[in-house]
């Protein structure tokens, strides 16, 4: 196994080259990110050394608690992430998108460190907050991308909703084809990324073990169950978030909401 370079502090500055050229072009092209450039710069910092310090004390004592209550933590922001970009306040989405993840996404987790990897104890944060965090990230923002369309399409096709609803028909089969475009939307992205993983891109949890030091077949390995997770979890978080979220949008008496 070869030796990993140590990045120093000198190192991470020269980094900021990149932002300073973002900032930039954004000044040039009066785009207006310059601030948005230095804030998330400064939380990029702050966010991943305060992770980096919390995981090296979680490692080394593989306490279960102390591992869920950093995955729960994790679908918190998630959640609530999701939550900030669909901006529709008449639907109140925050709990269903939550415990909904909270559980298809812990049984996922589980079921890969525990029967597939076969991790000892399953819960053991080297593996399972990683796997879980990726799994957590990339449901995240497909689950966003059909909420948008659920929304978006309900408001577009109100009247043509209205008008199944008025002939008898249920609020499930008025937005059938909605329900469906919402979840197709979302899942592209992640179909895309199986297309092209390895042609285009080598993907972060297979670049990073390359990184250190890992054997390039280890790696695929790890990244084939990841890519594989990531899908179904895409799938299952969806459905299950969009079903509950598309319920909320019409009343008791089968009437639109939002």
């Amino acid at each position: 196994m070869s030796e990993v370079i140590e990045i120093t502090p000198v190192k991470l500055a020269l980094c900021l080259i990149f932002i300073l050229i973002s900032g930039l072009a954004s000044l040039a092209l009066k785009l207006k990110l310059e601030r948005d450039l230095a804030w998330g710069t400064v939380r990029t910092f702050a966010q991943l050394f305060l992770v980096g310090y919390v995981l090296q004390y979680i490692f080394k004592i593989e306490n279960f608690v102390l591992t869920s209550v950093l995955y729960i933590s994790m679908i918190f922001w998630a959640t609530h992430a999701i939550q900030s970009r669909t901006k529709e306040d008449s639907v109140s989405i925050f709990s269903p998108i939550f415990i909904s993840m909270i559980i298809s996404y812990t049984i996922i987790t589980v079921l890969v460190t525990a029967v597939i990897i076969q991790v000892k104890p399953w819960y053991k944060p080297q593996y399972f907050i990683p796997i879980g965090g990726m799994i957590i990230g990339n449901s995240m923002t497909a689950i966003a991308i059909s909420l948008d369309r659920l929304f978006s399409d309900i408001k577009n096709q109100r009247d043509q909703i209205e008008l199944f609803l008025s002939l008898g028909a249920t609020y499930q089969e008025a937005t059938v084809k909605i329900f469906r475009d919402a979840i197709q939307a979302g899942m592209i992205p992640s179909i895309n990324a199986m297309m092209t993983v390895g042609l285009v891109k080598l993907p972060g949890m297979m670049t990073g073990q390359i990184l250190g030091g890992v054997n390039p077949l280890v790696a695929v390995k790890y990244q084939i169950i990841v890519m594989l997770t990531l899908v179904a979890s895409t799938v299952i978080g969806n459905v299950i978030v969009v079903y509950i979220v598309r319920k909320l949008c019409f009343t008791q008496a089968h009437q639109i909401a939002i």
